[in-house]
């Protein structure tokens, strides 16, 4: 018998296919399997910006792959491999100027990290079909026994969270569809809502400053 909520819990193998993406809708909480791209690393995602200009080499095809904003602790394992022992996400704001770029020159299908992006990028998004996953910070010890093997590494010579990693994962999640393939927003509704109710909450703050100075 599945746990109370399960059954609302879709899984999805990654990479995400450009149909799973399209299906997704904002507000939807999804269970990852298969591989996917991490890195916490602006100076890899300025890399991966020379990748797509043609100034620099890519290590590993990212046609269509999950690109995911998530650090890792790791450390060399014995007999030369790599041992990721958790990680982590990190904040995708630090790379909204680079990542509608990214989103359209590797035609990425998901993206993820904690605390969304801007407009440019969901405007991106929706132009090719691309999903944003959002990570609950703090999670790591949830998110790192999903973990089943380390694929690939590249870039060595940055430290072990900005390196560009692929790891094989089961289960990983539950995330959330912040930004669907289709330009909705659980992070642009909730702004909106803010604006909307920004007019009542400065005039009651006036009228408290009112009352206040009439007291005095």
């Amino acid at each position: 018998m599945s746990a109370p909520g399960m059954e609302e819990i879709r899984r999805v193998r990654m990479p995400l296919s450009r149909e799973d993406a399209l299906s997704l809708h904002a507000g939807d909480m999804v269970l990852l399997d298969g591989e996917l791209v991490i890195t916490a690393g602006l100076p890899t995602c300025q890399r991966l910006a020379e990748c797509v200009e043609g100034r620099r080499e890519l290590p590993r095809p990212l046609d269509g792959v999950g690109l995911f904003h998530l650090g890792s602790y790791s450390r060399e394992a014995p007999g030369g491999g790599f041992e990721v022992l958790y990680m982590n996400p990190t904040t995708s704001t630090r790379f909204n100027a680079l990542m509608p770029g990214l989103i359209r020159g590797f035609g990425l299908t998901a993206v993820g990290g904690k605390g969304g992006l801007d407009a440019a990028c969901v405007n991106a998004m929706r132009e090719v079909g691309c999903v944003y996953f959002s990570f609950v910070g703090g999670g790591a010890p949830l998110l790192s026994d999903a973990i089943r093997e380390v694929v690939s590494v590249h870039w060595n010579d940055l430290v072990s969270h900005y390196r560009l990693v692929t790891l094989r994962v089961e289960a990983l999640g539950p995330v959330t569809v912040g930004i669907d393939a289709h330009g909705n927003s659980l992070y642009g509704d909730l702004s909106q809502a803010a604006t909307d109710r920004m007019p009542a909450i400065m005039a009651e703050l006036g009228r408290e400053r009112d009352e206040a100075e009439h007291m005095r």
